[in-house]
């Protein structure tokens, strides 16, 4: 029998989460392979949950808080666990994006993350081979929650036309990714114009770039790097991007046009068609 890895709940959140599952099975009077029948997982699961060694699912979560009556306790710490197992130079930037009341983005080659289907995530987080692809993927799909909440974000998304030609994943990945983007066509909090290459130059080929608006805090202006992020509260950072995020809007089509194109390029590409409201047919 191993011995029990003693945990510093004050560690990391993923050490507190593994702590507050124990003290929470052990006062239900269940050992880990008990606990585990009646959650369908094994013992051994709960045991590297409770150590540490191991990253809970939200899914794990609720069924734990079920099955001992937690009143959700552990999925609350769910956001916690999987926000530290971002890069450190993303989790300031995560942490404001679940606070924040307007987000407009450009992206000049990928999908929005908060848009991505987990199977593209998985492709773009998995082109640099993570040894915790799992983990980064979870908590990718977990910053997407804000877009379920009662006071979700306004959501304002310029995507390169590129970004419906560059193939990440294979071409099923990108027609569900595609159909992905047209489900939001209804969507009143989100909003998705397509730069057209027909633009030629415009005020965006410096890069993708994030604007950042709160209630009661200043602007952000965000910008990533090769494994580095760049927040600024800089009022002139903050207005210089609003204004080139302006000119991408001016220049993009507009939001009816550019589902249009998307469900073009989906039919056309990737051998869907999709119907005015936004589903596919195969």
């Amino acid at each position: 029998m191993s011995t029990i890895r003693e945990l510093d709940p004050s560690a990391s959140p993923l050490d507190y989460f593994g702590a507050e599952l124990r003290r929470l099975r052990e006062a239900a009077n269940l050992n880990q392979k008990q606990l585990g029948a009646i959650i369908y997982c094994t013992g051994s699961l709960i045991g590297q949950i409770e150590t540490a060694r191991k990253v809970p699912t939200r899914p794990f979560a609720e069924r734990v808080d079920a099955a001992l009556g937690t009143g959700g306790a552990l999925s609350r710490l769910v956001p916690l666990v999987l926000r530290s197992q971002l890069p450190p130079w993303f989790q300031q930037y995560a942490e404001m994006e679940a606070r924040a009341t307007y987000i407009s983005t450009f992206q000049m080659q990928l999908a929005y993350g908060l848009l991505q289907t987990e199977e593209y995530a998985r492709a773009v987080l998995g082109a640099d081979w993570p040894r915790n692809l799992d983990e980064l993927v979870a908590a990718r799909m977990e910053r997407q929650r804000i877009l379920q909440r009662e006071n979700a974000p306004l959501i304002w998304v310029v995507l390169s036309e590129a970004v419906l030609y560059q193939e990440i994943g294979g071409r099923e990945v990108m027609r569900n990714q595609l159909a992905h983007l047209l489900s939001y066509r209804e969507a009143e909090w989100v909003q998705i114009q397509v730069l057209p290459f027909s633009a030629g130059a415009h005020a965006g080929l410096m890069g993708s770039f994030n604007l950042l608006r709160f209630d009661d805090d200043p602007d952000i202006a965000y910008t990533e790097g090769y494994e580095t992020g760049h927040p600024s509260a800089n009022p002139q950072d903050v207005k210089a991007r609003s204004l080139r995020y302006d000119h991408l809007q001016a220049a993009a089509l507009s939001v009816e046009e550019s589902a249009e194109l998307i469900a073009r390029v989906l039919e056309e590409r990737y051998g869907e068609q999709a119907e005015p409201g936004g589903r596919t047919l195969a």
